[in-house]
């Protein structure tokens, strides 16, 4: 009796036949005919929630994909799993991640299921879904639900959420008064999908893309577009297909090359720096790893091509428009390593081969003229950050990226939302705003509260950008001069936990360091001073439990330890 289709995974009973039999039972309850429950099975996750607007075009979706399914002649199952939404989680979407993977792995290995469609978007759903998907190893479909269209506000163009932050960073300043902040806040996010600029949830589609997880193309149609349900339709005929296959599974085409390939987009979109957090954790769950050396070497290297927001100027449907990813990747030419294959069984070269060529779109650059000469992120070290830290340079202030000047400290998010507004709080233009125990297990979660906000004090001078430091994430879609995932974080003892107001800092990104100006002999003092490390009150219970016990530092991905693959290095 073959192990696939309906007779994959019995439920356990004693006696196989009638754990077949009782399953076609009441399966047969829900009107299926034998001749669907013969065939070969795709799986589809359903990702809906009524909390989660990104992904309000998924039932549109997943009908799609159930018509290429029975096209092809397999039978499509849909099943639910977490949603995460990144503004509806508390105490962050990232806190979730790992529980999204986990559920998702889960049904994966439970139901029966020859192939998998997974359908994400907002922020940590796609690499959840690919970190369940790769240990789950089963091949495997990536659908992205696709960036919203832009918005318009008194003649601009306006996206989510760059936008965002820029125009309440005006209202934080008094440039814009309650009645415009309230009509920008209706028309910043005009219809479902995700944020049309390059955000984590962009970052996460092109790079799902060009690990050859999704069809070409998928990482960039709009949400809305007609485009992209025929897209999902397709993606259902390839899942029969790989169905009927039974392969390839990810462990056969995800190599070393489709890992690197992966890190020069990630440079070469101006992609977020939560897209390296993400793309770790996912190597993590296979044989392979990212080295964050590696990662700057190519950096140093790889332009940014993409005039996209928060590092350029366009938005997402106009990188759509302008030929996707593909006219990327044949723009990059020699640094991708274009024999890498896909789940359709092309190489990245045939892909390329058929990248469509637009003429005058500006939003696509060739090497001979880039936004930024260099990759959107440097990878620094220093005594500050032993195991590293992060900067997206590319959406920084140029005249910050060597600066040294005075600590002023945060101890928590909490102490920062209190104190960053009082008048009486001392700090200038030149200081170096320090944030900590904002980390994986010190918030918990490691939220994007990186994005420290300029005191309006300095706001309301016209300042509009200052060297920010801590242990927690920025959203993708954020700009400035920001030093972010600090390794080791504060709460596990890493050295931002020794920093005092009044400190001077030194950035010098040129050189790759961060450090803090204070001996040696100094910090062990204050080391010593330290409190031992506690199980915080949250943590007593269930899946916080869990989370704090087992949660990785940032540049091993924030998973959890016992979910690494056998991997090298």
């Amino acid at each position: 009796m073959a192990d696939d289709g309906l007779r994959k995974g019995l439920a356990s009973y004693g006696d196989a036949g009638f754990s077949l039999f009782l399953r076609k039972a009441f399966i047969k309850a829900m009107g299926y005919s034998d001749d669907a429950l013969n065939r070969p099975i795709v799986g589809i996750t359903n990702t809906y929630s009524d909390y989660n607007p990104c992904h309000g075009n998924v039932p549109q979706i997943i009908e799609a994909v159930k018509r290429g399914v029975m096209l092809t002649g397999a039978m499509p199952m849909v099943f639910p799993t977490i949603s995460i939404a990144e503004s509806f989680s508390h105490p962050t979407s990232m806190y979730l991640r790992n529980l999204m993977a986990m559920d998702t792995e889960e049904m994966i290995r439970a139901q029966p299921m020859d192939a998998i469609v997974v359908i994400g978007g907002c922020d940590k759903t796609l690499p959840a879904q690919i970190m369940a998907a790769v240990s789950a190893d089963l091949p495997t479909v990536v659908i992205p639900v696709g960036p919203m269209v832009v918005g318009h506000h008194k003649g601009e163009v306006l996206g989510a959420c760059t936008d965002c932050r820029r125009l309440w960073g005006k209202y934080r300043a008094g440039e814009i008064d309650d009645v415009e902040i309230e009509a920008v806040n209706c028309r910043l996010a005009p219809s479902v999908g995700t944020c049309m600029v390059m955000g984590t949830a962009s970052t996460m589609a092109c790079i799902t893309e060009a690990l050859g997880l999704s069809l070409p193309m998928s990482a960039t149609i709009p949400a809305p577009h007609a485009e992209r349900f025929r897209s999902a339709e397709a993606s259902g005929k390839v899942a029969a297909a790989l169905a009927k296959a039974k392969g390839p599974r990810p462990s056969e085409f995800l190599t070393a090359s489709s890992f690197r390939n992966a890190q020069v987009v990630l440079q070469a979109i101006g992609g977020s720096t939560n897209g390296l957090i993400h793309l770790a954790a996912i190597a993590n769950r296979t044989k392979h790893r990212i080295d964050l050396e590696g990662f700057d070497k190519l950096g140093r290297e790889v332009p940014v091509l993409i005039d996209l927001k928060p590092s350029g100027e366009h938005y997402m449907e106009h990188f759509h428009h302008a030929g996707g990813l593909p006219k990327l990747m044949a723009q990059l030419g020699d640094l991708i390593d274009l024999d890498a294959k896909t789940i359709t069984g092309a190489t990245l070269r045939d892909v390329v081969a058929n990248a469509e060529e637009v003429p005058g779109q500006d939003a696509i650059r060739p090497r001979s003229n880039p936004i930024k000469p260099e990759g959107a992120m440097a990878v620094l070290h220093g005594n500050l950050a032993p195991r590293g830290a992060v900067i997206k340079h590319s959406a920084a202030s140029p005249k910050l990226l060597q600066h040294t000047g005075r600590a002023v400290v945060f101890e928590s998010v909490e102490d920062m939302t209190l104190r960053v507004d009082d008048p009486a709080l001392d700090v200038n233009a030149d200081d170096v705003l320090v944030l900590r125990n904002a980390g994986p297990k010190g918030a918990p979660g490691m939220p994007e509260a990186g994005y420290l906000p300029i005191p309006k004090k300095l706001g309301r001078t016209g300042v509009k950008d200052m060297v920010r430091i801590s242990d927690a994430r920025m959203s993708g879609t954020a700009f400035g001069t920001i030093v972010l995932h600090i390794t080791p974080e504060s709460a596990v003892g890493g050295p931002l936990a020794l920093v005092r107001n009044g400190d001077m800092i030194r950035l010098d990104v040129a050189k790759r360091s961060i450090d803090l100006l204070v001996d040696n002999a100094e910090l062990e003092k204050r080391r010593a001073a330290l409190a031992p490390p506690t199980t915080p009150d949250w943590a007593r219970r269930g899946y916080a439990h869990l989370f704090n016990e087992t949660i990785l530092q940032a540049d091993e991905g924030c998973d959890f330890d016992f979910m690494r693959g056998e991997g090298k290095g």
